[in-house]
């Protein structure tokens, strides 16, 4: 998800993301296997919802979704914000993060999120706030708390990502080309 090349440190939250990632997913497999065929996982597993896989393993999963839901409030709170803690999360911010992990589509659009985040009439929303605020949306849009959760956890560090070149590149690299020139 992150460049190797990145200087500014998100690269650090991504690896700490994956890890969490990893470690909520080795209790499922396991809990899977023991209790269904062997053939049977296979199949089911792609279809199952985040709710579904936290009720299938209990208690496991919560602490681990939640640990990595909030590294990335924290490091989304940092983003674009040199003088951030860490602890608050602007609406811009919050946008700039569902976007991301594609949580705004044609179903949450960015004027709901805009008109549930000053509902709580705050311009900087804590975690516990931010939480509500998330409840309130989903309530609202009638989408599973959890699934919004775990794509918002999962989509990886802050910053531009699947971004094209410009047409003004291919312009630039064809007038540059040394190759190209007769003399």
């Amino acid at each position: 998800m992150a460049d190797e090349n990145q200087q500014n440190g998100t690269d650090v939250v991504d690896k700490v993301a994956v890890e969490v990632a990893e470690i909520a997913l080795d209790p499922k497999d396991a809990t899977v296997g023991a209790t269904a065929a062997p053939v049977a996982p296979k199949t089911p597993e792609p279809t199952k919802t985040a709710t579904e896989a936290t009720e299938a393993n209990g208690a496991t999963a919560k602490p681990a979704s939640t640990a990595a839901f909030k590294e990335q409030f924290r490091a989304f709170s940092k983003f674009g914000d040199t003088k951030s803690d860490g602890k608050h999360l602007t609406l811009s911010q919050s946008d700039k993060w569902m976007k991301q992990a594609k949580v705004i589509d044609k179903k949450i659009t960015t004027t709901d999120t805009g008109i549930h985040f000053k509902k709580l009439k705050s311009m900087k929303l804590t975690y516990d706030d931010y939480s509500k605020f998330l409840e309130d949306l989903a309530k609202t849009k009638k989408v599973e708390l959890e699934e919004i959760k775990s794509k918002m956890a999962n989509c990886g560090a802050p910053g531009v990502h699947n971004a094209t070149p410009g047409k003004a590149a291919d312009t630039v690299a064809r007038l540059t080309d040394t190759s190209k020139y007769t003399g």
